[in-house]
């Protein structure tokens, strides 16, 4: 099962990048080919029936398997960046961090209005940087059809954050 697969893959470092936390590192996982194409065909299986028109993936690691899937879908994959690393005409979101404060950008022609837009990133934490994405799509009158997430923190209990924009989230690893 690609979950167990999964799990096993991801290594745990304890207080990364301060005291306290345990990363959840995903560069095992991004060595072992095989279970990238297992990955991405396992938010293929799950997105069965949903029209997206393009994925949103966020920096940095959500660029890994967010244009994987993309490609896979045939569709178009959309860039949400730190501020500054996007060359065009963008909009922003600030959002705050535990540490301080941080704000990512898409370009304002990234789809047109009406578009029906996937997130995606690696890894849900406490959602901060997920739902500041959300709002960049809103802001261009895009609609969120749903999240997929290699991993989410359940137990810091933010997929509540995430439902007012959509019911529809998948996340494949998941830690209580």
């Amino acid at each position: 099962m690609v979950v167990d697969q999964l799990k096993s893959a991801i290594r745990d470092i304890p207080d990364f990048p301060k005291p306290g936390i345990v990363f959840k590192d995903i560069t095992p996982v991004l060595q072992n080919q095989e279970l990238c194409t297992a990955i991405v065909d396992e938010f293929v299986n799950r997105l069965k029936g949903l029209e997206i028109d393009a994925i949103a993936g966020v920096e940095s690691r959500g660029f890994l398997f967010g244009m994987m899937l993309a490609n896979k879908l045939d569709i178009p994959f959309i860039p949400i960046r730190k501020q500054g690393k996007l060359p065009f005409k963008t909009i922003a979101e600030s959002y705050k961090l535990e540490y301080g404060q941080a704000t990512i950008e898409i370009h304002e022609d990234a789809f047109t209005a009406g578009s029906r837009i996937l997130i995606h990133d690696d890894l849900l934490a406490t959602g901060g940087t997920v739902v500041a994405a959300s709002k960049l799509i809103e802001k261009l009158e895009g609609v969120i059809v749903g999240y997929a997430f290699v991993i989410s923190l359940d137990f810091l209990h933010s997929l509540g954050r995430l439902t007012r924009f959509s019911d529809n989230i998948i996340a494949l690893a998941r830690y209580e």
